[in-house]
Order: C-alpha cells, then sequence, then structure tokens
C-alpha cells in the first residue's frame, strides 16, 4: 500500500459534535461511530499514558485527547503506512500530541517493547480472515483478521503497567474468545451496544484491569438509535448515545 493517499482521495468529516475535524480516505475504511465509544470508554486521567493499538486515522486518540485533556503520553501503533501518516496529520490539525509507530501489534515497534501505559484500547478488524476480501486494499487490511482477537488481547496487557485497563471494542459474537484470551490474566466488564430496543448486542466494549480478580461484570446494555426503526433522513440517537457521541462525554463501564 502507498505511504499516503493520492490528491482528492480524502474527505473531511467531523466528530464530537464539529470539535475534531478528521482527514478519511474516500473509498478506504472510514471511522464512524465505533471508535468514539471505545475511546469513550477508557477510563484514562490526566498524567496518564495511552496506547491506541491500530490507530488507523486517530479517530479514537483524538476523541479521547479532547476529553481527557492532559495526557501524559499518547502513542498509536497502525500497520498501514498511510493510515499512521493520515493520524500524525490528523493530529495536527486538531492540536493533539500523539505519537504514531508503523507496525504490527503482534511484532512491536522497537520504540514500545519495553514501553508500560496506564490504558491501552483497541478496534481490531472485525472479519475472520477467511472472509471474502472488501473492493479497496486499506479497508480490507482494516477490517478482516491478519490476527487472532487473541493476539490483540496479548499485545495490549504485555504493554499495560500492573493495574493498568485495557479498553476494547468489537462484535459481540467474538466475545468468548475475548474473554478467553483474558482469563485468569485480567478482570474484566462487559458494556453491549445495542442498535435499538429489543435487538441482540451487535457490539460490546470490554474493559479489563490487569492483575485485577474481581468478579466478571455484564452491565446494563447501550442503546444507540431511538425507535424501533429509521424513519427518515436524520439522526435518531437515544440520549444516552448522543452524550457520547456528539457532547463527547464519559461511558461508564
Amino acid at each position: 500500500m502507498s505511504t499516503t493517499f493520492p490528491s482528492g482521495a480524502l474527505t473531511e468529516d467531523r466528530f464530537l459534535g464539529g470539535r475534531l475535524s478528521v482527514l478519511q480516505p474516500r473509498a478506504g475504511y472510514r471511522a464512524a461511530t465505533d471508535p468514539v465509544f471505545l475511546a469513550a470508554a477508557v477510563p484514562a486521567r490526566a498524567g496518564q499514558a495511552v496506547l491506541d493499538l491500530g490507530c488507523g486515522a486517530g479517530v479514537a486518540s483524538l476523541c479521547l485527547a479532547a476529553r481527557v485533556g492532559g495526557l501524559a503520553r499518547l502513542a498509536g501503533v497502525e500497520i498501514q503506512p498511510a493510515y499512521a501518516a493520515l493520524a500524525r496529520e490528523n493530529a495536527a490539525r486538531n492540536g493533539v500530541s500523539i505519537e504514531v509507530f508503523d507496525g504490527d501489534v503482534t511484532r512491536m515497534p522497537p520504540e514500545l517493547r519495553t514501553a508500560q501505559f496506564d490504558h491501552v484500547m483497541a478496534n481490531p478488524p472485525y472479519f475472520a480472515h477467511d472472509t471474502p476480501p472488501a473492493g479497496d486494499g486499506g479497508r480490507d487490511t482494516a477490517l478482516r483478521e491478519s490476527a487472532p482477537v487473541g493476539a490483540w488481547v496479548d499485545a495490549g496487557l504485555r504493554r499495560l503497567r500492573p493495574g493498568g485497563h485495557f479498553t476494547l471494542i468489537h462484535r459481540a459474537e467474538r466475545l468468548p474468545a475475548i474473554l478467553a484470551a483474558l482469563d485468569g490474566r485480567a478482570a474484566s466488564a462487559v458494556l453491549p451496544l445495542i442498535a435499538r430496543a429489543g435487538r441482540d448486542a451487535g457490539r460490546i466494549i470490554v474493559l479489563a484491569r490487569k492483575g485485577a480478580r474481581a468478579p466478571f461484570r455484564l452491565c446494563a446494555p447501550l442503546i444507540v438509535h431511538a425507535g424501533a426503526a429509521h424513519t427518515g433522513d436524520h439522526e435518531d440517537f437515544t440520549t444516552a448515545a448522543q452524550a457520547v457521541l456528539r457532547d463527547g462525554a464519559a461511558l461508564a463501564v
């Protein structure tokens, strides 16, 4: 893949009610609500260090920085050079200091192999390696697994200080594999994300604390959209989802 996107291949998109201006590829992987929900669930505080695994164009990191000022360190790892470069550009556009490293989460860049963070967050590829490829190469790499989700969990836990938090968003059907990878290594809580009331959870957010032994918690779900169905060309987020997606509120997990 090219290390840059060609002229005219990018769009400017707004997040957090217009607070963030983000460049994204017109035809490649495009962040929507998932990285915003992910960042909202990270219990970071000023003075702490955060690592974003598979940071893409940087949306989750930028959303976290917008909510939590004064982070001691914000770093990201991205396997696609063009997306890593875009994350750096987006950080500069929004006045956020972030170190973005080109690399694979299963082969951590040398600069991060001995680093320890208070928080690690991840939005791994959602689809198994044997699913049909997407038409765009960048989108395919972002969405189709090249490493199992357990490898992402392992990489995140290894970069955490004892007692640090690992936050991950994924498809609900992958929860058993995620919990298996965390078993004996961290205490975990799960927040289901439900598109509309009465439906099954499509996404889950997992918050795990390294080395903790607390009982597993299954949180009350966050319902994203109001009403039984979408009724027109307008947003229908619930009040709780609107607070996160537009106002930059935190999610309690």
